[in-house]
């Protein structure tokens, strides 16, 4: 099979790491400079992305384009891709709800083949090895597939219906992120009586429970501004299968109070805790 040409759009932390990993096996990895931060810039270079001045260039080029963005954004991507009449495999990865990336596969329905993807894990940097979960049209994830094999990317198919990806990443994400806010709010209470140090202790016991890790709410509170919006998707998701969806939401406001705080931020657990007080 030839190396295909793949386009990344909006490469954060995630989205250009995943990328690098991509440029294994194509014949070359674009994004689009234009309009994007310095932040963006220096992090496509130290992956080795190559850039192009024009979203037209990158979907002229592309044979596969791979769409890794905040939440919200997804369906407005999608259609700016879909505008252009782009023809290749469309990777819908974004933490969204199985709804949304339907809506998303009926944007190209008569041109691109759209595959739905869910990143498990963290970035594929520094020995992680995240998995990336497609289902989609055989042939699709076939090429997918191909793309990351012998990375640090692994995949897995789930079969063929679009929107199943997105329902594990969400499921997964719903229980993984929310337990951490609950760790948050559980040591924020018990700092407040003075007990903190005592219930990290009580916690220690118990090893394979988040509460032991009272460390990570910094790392919670950097990734708020991130898992906010994957919440509010996955409690559309339970809201969709008429199941109660007032936890997660809760989960998400409890995250809003972090939402000044971003990626890279140097926070102390009291730092966090102290924001958290602060409505």
């Amino acid at each position: 099979m030839d190396q295909p040409t793949v386009g990344i759009l909006h490469p954060g932390g995630m989205g250009a790491a995943v990328a690098a990993c991509a440029a294994t096996n194509a014949a070359a990895v674009l994004w689009c400079e234009t309009g994007r931060s310095t932040a963006s810039v220096e992090r496509a270079a130290q992956f080795g992305l190559t850039p192009v001045a024009t979203m037209a260039e990158l979907l002229d080029r592309s044979d596969i384009v791979i769409s890794l963005c905040p939440p919200a954004a997804a369906e407005d991507l999608a259609r700016d891709v879909a505008r252009h009449r782009f023809a290749g495999v469309y990777v819908e990865a974004n933490a969204i709800n199985p709804e949304r990336v339907q809506r998303i596969a009926g944007l190209f329905e008569s041109n691109a083949t759209v595959v739905d993807g869910g990143v498990v894990g963290s970035p594929p940097v520094r020995g992680k090895t995240p998995t990336l979960y497609l289902s989609g049209p055989v042939g699709a994830t076939v090429r997918i597939e191909a793309l990351f094999a012998g990375t640090a990317v692994r995949t897995a198919v789930l079969g063929t219906e679009v929107g199943k990806a997105s329902a594990l990443k969400l499921s997964y994400a719903a229980f993984q992120k929310t337990s951490r806010v609950l760790v948050a709010l559980a040591v924020g209470m018990a700092r407040e009586h003075g007990v903190d140090q005592e219930l990290i202790e009580v916690a220690s016991k118990r090893t394979d429970s988040y509460l032991s890790e009272p460390q990570y709410v910094a790392k919670t509170a950097a990734r708020a501004w991130r898992w906010g919006p994957e919440l509010e998707e996955a409690a559309d998701t339970l809201a969709a299968a008429g199941l109660p969806p007032e936890m997660l939401r809760a989960a998400a406001s409890t995250l809003a109070r972090w939402h000044e705080v971003k990626d890279g931020s140097e926070l102390t657990l009291a730092d966090a805790l102290d924001r958290l007080a602060q409505p």
